[in-house]
């Protein structure tokens, strides 16, 4: 079977943010749909490694940023190549309060939902959150970015040193450093696998 096959899906790009005792954090998601509208509702699929998704598990509440195609890779890096246990990702950005406590981002987005969490779902990597919409605002005309043009336009090519041996991730561009990439290795910035690595 060819994986890559699954990329040609159409998926959007959004920053996933969510507040927990005063403390502010997200991460960067490609699944986000609507799925009802009477009661309006979406589903949000969040990798269980992410900081993120034990904030909503435990809270309930999160706003999604729709990124758009005037995003730039530093804030692809900001959100989703760090971990929001590790960092405060609320510090050196600008961000706006939502009526439900949670930050959402204004610049290089273009409209954002604030969300209550009505059930979940554990998919066994990710859960799968279905909230109902709270709130949500259009903040411009820009249009939204796809996962195909982050990676054709936004996306940088990391340039490898010569010398290193090893395996970089076709996704966002993690180097695993070593001669052999074990099958069950997991991008510690996208989560992808091992299948998504070749050899440097």
């Amino acid at each position: 079977m060819d994986a890559k096959a699954l990329q040609k899906l159409t998926y959007g790009l959004f920053i996933l943010t969510a507040n927990e005792n005063g403390k502010d954090n997200g991460c960067i998601v490609n699944t986000v749909m609507q799925v009802t509208t009477a009661p309006n509702r979406i589903v949000v699929a969040v990798n269980k490694d992410n900081y993120t998704c034990g904030m909503i598990s435990r809270t309930g509440v999160f706003n999604v940023s729709v990124l758009t195609e005037n995003s730039k890779f530093a804030t692809y890096r900001h959100w989703g190549f760090q971990s929001g246990a590790n960092v405060d990702k609320s510090l050196g950005i600008e961000y706006k309060r939502a009526s439900n406590g949670v930050i959402y981002i204004a610049d290089e987005c273009n409209a954002y939902i604030c969300a209550k969490v009505a059930s979940s779902i554990d998919l066994g990597t990710h859960i799968l959150f279905l909230a109902d919409v709270c709130d949500a605002e259009v903040l411009s005309d820009d249009g939204s970015v796809s996962y195909s043009y982050y990676h054709k336009n936004i996306k940088t090519s990391p340039k490898p040193e010569e010398k290193k041996k090893g395996f970089i991730c076709t996704v966002c561009g993690y180097i695993y450093e070593g001669d052999v990439l074990p099958d069950d290795f997991v991008c510690p910035w996208c989560k992808h696998p091992a299948s998504d690595f070749k050899p440097l």
